[in-house]
């Protein structure tokens, strides 16, 4: 075996690691990819003779691609009412596939990528690199440009940030499903006190800036004021086939015409309420995404 295939195969064994890392980072599929693709690059420049722990030196490697990436968006100054939600991982709604599961480990719902979103880049590869994969802070630091005991706090922040955020779902998918059957129930026939009873009191409702129906907003809170809005939404998809998936884990539900996306709406149920609902439309946007086989 060559050395370059020798270098290929050890990199390959890190593959599936260096996704997990880079999509808690992103929020974005393919910008992931992307960045495991530059790190096998500069792997492949550099030669791994010489490192000891390839796996930590992948790993700050692509933190500190990602970070870049994180810069760059903010330093465009993207528009946030055409901002997008950031990436789901859809599954059917008997399971996941094992790549997938990886990907999903530690509860990574959609709803904690919306958070993580909000947060500075530096934040993001704080807590992403040592709270949820264990990298001490004396290495993320020269990623970030900070002594370990700034990044400690710029952890520590993100934790703030995070507190009190409905992020984690409801362990038991069948009573989630339940939750979320009934809201749907309710809002084909025009039930609103129905649709009330399943929203926890300060649910939060985002449609990404997509093609959404005329007269409603992009985000919304309040029970009274989101089940206003999906009495809105249930015209929105009139004609089209609800099918229930899974959205990183999580109980959701695609609308699809003719076989095709139309519409996904992801939900994370707390305390067996609704505490947020997001929802992606237009199947421009559905047809980047991944979509297992829905028959």
């Amino acid at each position: 075996m060559g050395e370059h295939d020798w270098l290929a195969r050890r990199f390959e064994g890190h593959r599936t690691h260096l996704r997990a890392v880079a999509y808690r980072m992103l929020g974005s599929l393919s910008e992931a990819d992307d960045a495991v693709q530059e790190a096998w690059l500069r792997l492949s420049r550099a030669g791994g003779e010489d490192v000891d722990n390839l796996g930590g030196w992948l790993t700050t490697v692509v933190g500190r691609i990602c970070l870049d990436m994180l810069r760059s968006r903010k330093s465009r100054h993207e528009d946030p009412v055409g901002a997008q939600l950031p990436d789901p991982i859809i599954g059917r709604a008997g399971g996941i596939d094992p790549e997938h599961q990886v990907l999903l480990a530690d509860s990574v719902g959609l709803a904690l990528l919306v958070v993580l979103d909000t947060l500075d880049p530096a934040e993001r590869l704080a807590f992403v690199l040592h709270d949820m994969f264990a990298l001490p802070f004396d290495e993320i630091a020269p990623i970030v440009g900070r002594t370990p005991g700034a990044t400690r706090q710029l952890a520590s922040r993100a934790r703030r940030r995070l507190q009190g955020s409905p992020t984690v779902p409801d362990a038991d998918l069948n009573r989630q499903r339940e939750v979320v059957d009934a809201f749907f129930a309710a809002a084909r026939g025009g039930d609103f006190d129905a649709l009330v009873s399943v929203l926890d009191p300060d649910v939060v409702l985002r449609a990404e800036g997509g093609a959404v129906p005329a007269g409603t907003s992009r985000s919304v809170r309040g029970a009274a004021q989101v089940a206003g809005q999906a009495l809105m939404f249930r015209k929105f998809g009139a004609g089209g086939v609800p099918r229930p998936v899974l959205v990183n884990g999580a109980a959701g539900m695609v609308v699809t015409k003719d076989g095709v996306p139309q519409t996904l709406f992801a939900f994370t149920v707390v305390d067996g309420k609704i505490a947020e609902i997001d929802i992606l439309s237009g199947p421009d946007r559905l047809a980047t995404l991944d979509f297992e086989p829905l028959g």
